[in-house]
């Protein structure tokens, strides 16, 4: 699966919804192949910040780019077609659909269709499943399912909001295991907002804290460790068990 090498650049961001500013003054760069986490408590902007980059929220300050590009006030379906990919909170996958007529819906070109096969190597239990509807889906399955349409188009980045929200700690593991190894094979960027410190601090080469929109740490998992009441300040420890 190969993706264009796109490096994505955040400054000064300020963005919310309905004239309501959720974030203030965000900056921070993911390389081409590169691996950020997003932590913080629930509402501090951490979905905020992946609706701004993907044109979903307001931009109410601040620049945005993408592959060099200006995507500041760009529309979501050119960012898609940019290189962008978008694994929302909410699934989103059409549950009157089959799995497979799920993963053909994301498919724009011969490419795109091409990937469809990988999608069911890399999650073998879609495959089992292709014909069945998303409502006949477990959880931890229409989140693969999930996943699986948005590396159809072929994105460089791929941004992800709590993947792992309400899955059992097998299917978590399944999950990121796979997430994990499809990442780094592909040579994906990542944006990872999770609750789980601990699969964040495993996954990402980098760390964004942010609280009350604002971040209050960026740096590598190593440098958070050295300053742990950073964590119990901002987040308190949430364990995968």
């Amino acid at each position: 699966m190969a993706q264009p090498a796109s490096d994505l650049a955040v400054d000064d961001l300020k963005g919310g919804y309905a004239g309501t500013q959720v974030l203030d003054g965000l900056s921070f760069r993911v390389g081409a192949g590169r691996k950020l986490g997003i932590l913080g408590r629930n509402g501090v902007g951490k979905s905020t910040t992946l609706a701004c980059i993907m044109g979903l929220a307001e931009t109410q300050g601040g620049r945005i780019a993408f592959g060099g590009a200006d995507i500041t006030a760009m529309p979501t379906w050119r960012r898609a077609r940019a290189g962008l990919g978008y694994v929302p909170q909410t699934r989103d996958i059409f549950k009157s659909l089959s799995v497979e007529e799920n993963l053909v819906s994301a498919a724009r070109t011969d490419a795109d269709n091409k990937r469809i096969e990988l999608a069911f190597e890399l999650f073998p239990r879609l495959r089992e499943r292709r014909n069945n509807n998303g409502t006949q889906l477990s959880g931890g399955e229409q989140q693969m399912l999930a996943v699986a349409r948005a590396i159809i188009p072929g994105p460089a980045l791929l941004l992800m909001d709590e993947p792992l929200e309400g899955l059992a700690p097998r299917i978590r593991e399944e999950l990121m295991d796979v997430i994990r190894n499809m990442v780094e094979a592909a040579g994906l960027g990542c944006i990872l907002v999770e609750q789980h410190v601990d699969v964040v601090l495993d996954f990402a080469d980098q760390i964004l804290i942010l609280e009350r929109g604002r971040p209050v740490f960026l740096g590598s998992p190593d440098e958070l460790a050295t300053n742990p009441s950073i964590l119990d300040r901002t987040i308190g420890l949430r364990k995968v068990g």
